[in-house]
């Protein structure tokens, strides 16, 4: 009886492939088989965990060539962003793991200093990689080693100031660094082939770059006027052919642009840039097509950047059937409506049309939209400018990338009491994602700053009516926040309405509990104080909606007439919690036995995983917030459940 025969691997050279010294092992002419194996193997992956596709499918032939020229872990390989490293963890040890990407105890989405040795620096905002990148340059000079440092960017990264203060400073230290611009939008070089290939093999190579420091040696010598004259002319002469004279006057020597798929190109370029003897960083240009080598990527709009599990031969993703709105698309329809009544409405996003749903109002004002790229401190001054000039701006940002405004939020927009208005998306957990995307602490930096008007939406209907309230708010900056994924399926207008500033709602009477909620927790509540109530605890579940200025009468009240006061909010300690206890503290109603219980995000960051799992190891579902109050009520509560039960 013969045994069924065992299948054929479909990537026998990457099955081969555990680290990059494994890489590095093979001939050269193997190395383009070992791409397609690892693009095949990260959109089999993808399309079972999902996540960021098209980026990394952009990389697959960086990804060996960075690996196959530098001695990685100890020559420094730095990937801006993250989100394209997949085919990076598939050959640094992850491959038996990569299908647990984004998953409950999985690899994470991003690179992750604590996750390998591989990932030097982690990340998951943009245009940090050439400041890290620098960093480690320095202390390795600094600790006499001699070590390759290697940071990859994208162009959309580079459209971020950071990028360009890192880039100043690594030019003006000039210490060996290379940076490996990867430009898949083709919006820096034109079409590249094997003149561009051969040019780049010219420039970076050692002959040419002793010419070129023979020849300014020479012009040194000359006259002031000549020697000046002989340097432009010959970075001129460069940047005619390759682009490069930018990156010149920051102090970079340019290499590029080299077709970033083309491994007989790509090959020798980072060799030459490894074994350089420049005292000045290099930048290589690598043009690459994001989504490349899967049909369905490379058509979409979006290159597949960001997908959920899709079907490999189709590339039809599975989304499942919504039985709510998108927050965001509630909040693109509710901004819509508002801007057709009022012309001096204008949108802001930094790179993230569809993310913060702008592409809509896009399609309705294109000529009220603004996409500032990855820039959200010029973002945040821009619109303070338009405010000035009566314009109603509301500057849509994920919390967690307004974070990187703030400084322009308290000078350019609080400090002068400019009414910009901060739609922030993404508040609270974020599941897949995970810490690095979290709005944890917007209720917290925001609220510290004077008069400053802070709401969130407990459900869609108070978000449409946040956004009218926006609009309406004319003397003093502004925000509302609001949570990733789907409303709870209440009914919608057409229009927001106005809500009066500084005043909640009481959705539930009861007598000994209340419960003030500030998001969206509230739904949680509900189910809490019905829990409480079987168990005989009469509940109050109010709704606070605003942080700034708080509800003081309904505060006041709740604290007169209850025995416990639970709050409850999707953010850190210092945001809303700590306003309601500073006014209860100096109202003196901590005074005569109300025991208050803040509930808010735990003092840590939180991994990826299902939203509703990370609510629960936050302590913020339903059952924690029953199990709190019980605590508070002490042997009282206690007996009181168990004779309920």
């Amino acid at each position: 009886m013969t045994g069924q025969s065992t299948p054929k691997s479909t990537t026998p050279l990457l099955d081969t492939v555990d680290t990059p010294a494994d890489i590095r092992r093979l001939r050269s002419e193997q190395l383009r088989q070992l791409a397609d194996e690892l693009r095949q193997e990260t959109i089999s992956a993808v399309s079972v965990t999902g996540g960021h596709l098209g980026a990394g499918l952009g990389v697959v032939e960086l990804t060996v060539a960075l690996h196959y020229v530098f001695d990685t872990p100890r020559d420094r390989v730095i990937w801006d962003v993250g989100h394209q490293a997949y085919p990076h963890k598939i050959v640094t040890g992850r491959r038996s793991r990569i299908r647990t990407l984004r998953q409950e105890g999985g690899l994470s989405g991003f690179t992750r200093r604590s996750e390998s040795e591989y990932d030097p620096f982690g990340a998951a905002h943009s245009s940090t990689s050439i400041s890290a990148g620098l960093g480690m340059a320095v202390a390795r000079d600094l600790a006499g080693g001699n070590n390759n440092v290697v940071a990859v960017i994208g162009d959309g990264a580079m459209s971020a100031g950071m990028a360009y203060e890192a880039m100043n400073n690594a030019g003006a230290l000039r210490s060996r660094l290379i940076v490996v611009l990867n430009d898949n939008d083709m919006s820096i070089a034109p079409p590249v082939g094997a003149l561009s290939g051969h040019l780049s093999r010219l420039l970076s190579g050692r002959p040419y770059v002793t010419l070129r420091n023979l020849g300014r040696g020479i012009a040194e010598n000359l006259p002031k006027p000549l020697e000046l004259a002989a340097k432009r002319a010959e970075e001129f002469a460069r940047g005619f052919v390759a682009g490069g004279t930018l990156f010149d006057e920051l102090g970079f020597y340019y290499v590029g642009p080299v077709d970033g798929h083309n491994l007989d190109h790509l090959l020798p370029v980072l060799k030459n840039a490894r074994d350089s003897k420049l005292d000045k960083p290099i930048l290589v240009h690598v043009v690459t097509k994001k989504g490349k080598g899967y049909a369905p990527a490379e058509a979409s709009d979006d290159k597949y950047h960001g997908v959920v599990k899709f079907d490999v031969i189709t590339g039809k993703q599975s989304k499942p059937v919504a039985n709510a709105p998108q927050y965001t698309a509630v909040f693109a329809k509710a901004l819509i409506a508002e801007a057709e009544v009022d012309k001096k409405i204008v949108a802001i996003t930094a790179a993230m049309p569809s993310g913060t749903g702008l592409d809509k109002f896009a399609q309705r004002f294109p000529e009220r939209t603004f996409d500032v790229a990855i820039a959200e401190q010029h973002g945040v001054t821009f619109a303070a400018g338009l405010a000035t000039e009566g314009f109603k701006p509301f500057t849509t940002i994920y919390s967690t990338f307004l974070q990187r405004g703030y400084d322009q939020v308290v000078h350019d927009v609080a400090l002068q009491k400019l009414p910009v208005r901060f739609a922030i998306d993404r508040a609270g957990l974020v599941g897949a994602d995970g810490a690095t995307h979290a709005g944890a602490f917007d209720v917290a930096y925001l609220g510290c700053l004077p008069e400053f008007v802070i709401m969130a939406a407990a459900d869609e209907l108070e978000l449409m009516n946040m956004v009218a309230t926006a609009a309406q708010i004319d003397d003093r900056p502004s925000a509302f926040r609001y949570p990733r994924g789907e409303g709870v399926g209440v009914e919608l207008p057409a229009k927001g309405t106005p809500m009066e500033i500084g005043k909640g709602r009481v959705l539930k009477e009861g007598t000994k509990i209340a419960i003030l909620n500030f998001g969206a927790r509230l739904q949680e509540c509900l189910v809490a104080a019905e829990d409480l109530g079987a168990k005989g605890l009469s509940t109050t579940v109010a709704d606070a909606r605003f942080a700034k200025p708080l509800d003081t009468d309904l505060i006041r009240r709740l604290a007169r007439e209850h025995e416990v006061l639970i709050t409850i909010e999707e953010g850190s300690v210092g945001g809303f919690s700590s306003f309601v206890l500073n006014y209860l503290a100096t109202a003196g109603l901590l005074d005569h036995g109300l025991k208050v219980r803040p509930m808010i995000l735990p003092d840590r960051f939180i991994d990826h995983a299902s939203p509703a799992k990370q609510y629960d190891w936050a302590g913020l579902n339903a059952p924690q917030i029953v199990a709190t109050a019980l605590k508070a009520l002490g042997s009282l509560g206690a007996r009181q459940s168990t004779g309920a039960s």
